[in-house]
């Protein structure tokens, strides 16, 4: 019996075999699969360029990129961050022994909320780690100013942040640093992936020792790790960049029709207009947890599968041992479903998806 098409929340985009296996050709002849190859270099250097920073190091996966960040700044306290985020952004802190200080949401924007931050900084504050949810940028100029008033640096986990401008600048030109996530269910992938970019030379120099064992030459000149990625993911990279534009193009036209459909009848997250967005979601808010589950429910039944996606609020984790409030983020992780989204979905699935939705409120 055949079974129904499933149309998951994402789906990774794949460019033409033709095209990434041309760049395959190449390491056949180089034989040249790792350790800062050619493919690496060029990918970087692209995604530089394309993201308007002095330097993007290509890594492993975002998780390690957070990690580098917060070992090269030399981070060992608390962090203020968010808990509106995938887990991995609280993890990175506690993984590397430092402390999340959890900071609530702004209700519209459903990002760090900065007029909450000064109240939650102590002797023991190093930095801020905000997110730029669901590629909808923080406000990072009350952020820069928060910081340099209290001398704080401060990590951006931009891993959905891929290619969105504020105030006509790539929101990775703020900050210390930003980590970049290129798993194959982001907007641009590498199969895994990840990146760290900053605009500070002394920090990318440091950071690119500790990618490779803090390996220099013959000698060790610091300690490092193992955060290196491979030419046969920088040349998946490499495949998909130039499709970029056209990817974003498409994913626009179909929030604009999500948009169109489901006007007034559900909530989305506040965009203002110095934002140039690269389409990387589509959360909804619902009215009630109860209603969220219906439409969930309704949508799975028809072998369409979204996702709760951030849910549970972070500061809920049973792990971490403290009990820190944020209503307004617990709220919304409940509330707050997003729908699916990628460049090869089409747009009678797009209706079909909308009018289940508005069909089970």
């Amino acid at each position: 019996m055949k079974h129904a098409k499933k149309i998951l929340v994402t789906q990774s985009y794949l460019p033409p075999l033709t095209d990434y296996v041309s760049y395959l050709k190449t390491l056949w002849g180089t034989k040249w699969l790792t350790n800062n190859g050619a493919l690496v270099q060029e990918l970087e250097q692209k995604l530089a360029d394309y993201l308007g920073v002095k330097h993007v190091l290509y890594l492993s996966n975002g998780t390690i990129a957070i990690q580098l960040a917060l070992k090269a700044l030399g981070i060992t306290g608390e962090v203020i961050t968010t808990p509106f985020t995938y887990v991995a952004t609280t993890t990175s802190i506690l993984w590397e022994n430092c402390t999340p200080v959890f900071v609530d949401i702004d209700p519209k924007t459903y990002c760090l909320d900065p007029k909450k931050i000064e109240a939650a900084i102590t002797p023991k504050t190093q930095a801020i780690m905000p997110v730029h949810v669901y590629g909808y940028p923080c406000d990072v100029e009350a952020i820069e100013h928060i910081a340099k008033k209290h001398h704080l640096r401060v990590i951006y986990d931009a891993a959905h942040a891929f290619g969105t401008k504020v105030n006509g600048r790539s929101v990775l030109s703020y900050g210390d640093v930003s980590s970049l996530s290129f798993h194959a269910t982001k907007l641009f992938h590498t199969i895994e992936g990840g990146a760290v970019a900053t605009n500070d030379d002394a920090l990318a120099k440091k950071m690119a020792y500790y990618r490779s064992f803090g390996h220099v030459g013959d000698d060790y000149y610091m300690m490092g790790i193992n955060a290196k990625n491979s030419e046969f993911h920088a040349a998946m990279g490499l495949t998909i960049f130039p499709k970029v534009p056209a990817i974003i193009k498409h994913r626009k036209a179909l929030v604009e029709l999500y948009d169109t459909i489901l006007d007034g009848v559900l909530f989305r997250p506040e965009i203002s207009k110095n934002v140039i967005y690269n389409y990387a979601y589509y959360p909804v808010l619902f009215t009630e947890e109860s209603v969220l589950l219906k439409v969930k429910a309704a949508l799975e039944a028809h072998n369409i599968i979204p996702r709760r996606y951030f849910y549970p609020s972070l500061n809920t984790l049973s792990y971490l041992g403290t009990s820190q409030s944020c209503p307004v983020s617990e709220d919304i992780a409940r509330r707050v479903l997003c729908l699916p989204l990628f460049y090869d979905l089409k747009k009678s699935e797009v209706q079909k998806i909308a009018k289940l939705v508005r069909k089970n409120l």
